[in-house]
């Protein structure tokens, strides 16, 4: 956030409502999902709440939505035909209007591009790809299937879906190509986030410059809780933007699934309390292939009488696989929970078995979901 005035400063003129402040930056609230101007009149989120960004276009490639009370993508300087399309979109973000529509309504294409460009550094149809991609992802996070938020927001296809994320996110959001997303590089500020292919389904990964930080299948219900507890716990924004740990991630992850790898070489970043942590590492050293009791668990960090806030301390891990809370089960031998859903643990621990568990595992039973 080089470009913005400092975290205090920010927070200080949104708190107090400053119009002199319009433009310059915008608050984003994270347990809404709408970004702000600083004027605006609503009242104001805790601050571990929100996050601040230069302009309308990097809150809106993060995902957020506009404030319909302080209209911060309108401006008095904007033609009628500007407002109305936006408008437009904001009712549904799914639409999507071409260049034929535009003709049709005596636009020209070339001249809405280049006002959306300089308004928002979003030509017309990237404002587009950014709402659509937004809202799909807002229905994920409110318990959507990765299905239904695929093809409800107009996509053919996952891939199509995984396209538009690479064609909008593939560089951080107001940052320059020269950071390039390595460790220490300029604008290493923020969370880089990911959308990684698996064979148990898409997954949303994320690194700082200390390792990975989260990994969460897409579907799960509480990927956002996670999200916002994360930032709040590193004290960054996330966005989604390329990083080599990530790189590396999506090939070990790839090995893993295919029964090659038993070990992953990245490192972990995963802040959390003491006794979180402490029950983390521990999964940490549960054995590829292994399995534990929570009771087992406990006693292994020296809480024997703490299987309760051990099982939630494990419920709460927000790195799948790398941590492995899939290996740890009810003390009956049943499987006990799984946040990413049961018949992805019975896959985890079918793969980590062996071959002919491996083989089982890619080929779903009928009511295996």
């Amino acid at each position: 956030m080089d470009d913005l005035p400092s975290q205090t400063e920010m927070d200080t003129a949104f708190r107090a409502r400053d119009s002199g402040y319009d433009g310059l930056f915008f608050a984003a609230v994270t347990t809404t999902g709408i970004f702000c101007k600083p004027s605006c009149p609503a009242r104001k989120p805790l601050p571990q709440n929100v996050v601040f960004y230069a302009s309308a276009s990097e809150a809106l490639c993060a995902g957020f939505r506009p404030c319909e009370r302080c209209k911060p993508l309108a401006s008095e300087a904007d033609p009628e035909w500007m407002g109305a399309l936006v408008a437009a979109i904001e009712a549904d973000p799914r639409k999507r209007v071409r260049d034929v529509e535009l003709r049709a309504g005596g636009l020209d294409p070339a001249t809405v591009r280049r006002r959306f460009q300089s308004r928002f550094g979003l030509t017309f149809q990237a404002y587009q790809r950014a709402r659509r991609l937004a809202a799909a992802f807002e229905a994920i996070k409110d318990g959507s299937s990765i299905d239904d938020a695929v093809f409800d927001h107009g996509y053919e296809s996952h891939s199509g879906f995984r396209e538009a994320f690479h064609h909008l996110f593939g560089e951080a959001p107001g940052r320059s190509a020269a950071a390039g997303g390595k460790p220490g590089g300029a604008g290493a500020d923020f969370i880089r986030i990911a959308w990684l292919e698996t064979s148990l389904g898409p997954m949303v990964a994320g690194a700082t410059d200390k390792g990975i930080c989260l990994l969460e299948f897409s579907d799960r219900r509480m990927l956002e809780l996670q999200s916002k507890t994360l930032s709040a716990r590193i004290g960054m924004p996330a966005a989604p933007a390329p990083h080599p740990f990530l790189d590396t991630l999506g090939g070990e992850l790839a090995e893993y699934f295919a029964g090659k790898r038993k070990a992953f070489s990245l490192p972990i970043h995963e802040p959390g309390t003491p006794f979180q942590e402490r029950v983390w590492q521990a999964l940490r050293n549960i054995p590829y292939a292994k399995t534990c009791s929570y009771g087992e668990l406990a006693r292994a960090i020296g809480e024997p009488t703490a299987v309760r806030a051990v099982a939630r301390a494990n419920g709460v891990n927000r790195i799948a696989i790398l941590v492995p809370c899939h290996r740890v089960i009810g003390a009956d031998g049943g499987l006990g929970g799984y946040g990413g859903g049961m018949w992805r643990k019975r896959r985890l621990l079918d793969i980590e078995a062996g071959p002919k568990a491996a083989k089982k595992a890619r080929e779903p039973e009928l009511f295996d979901r």
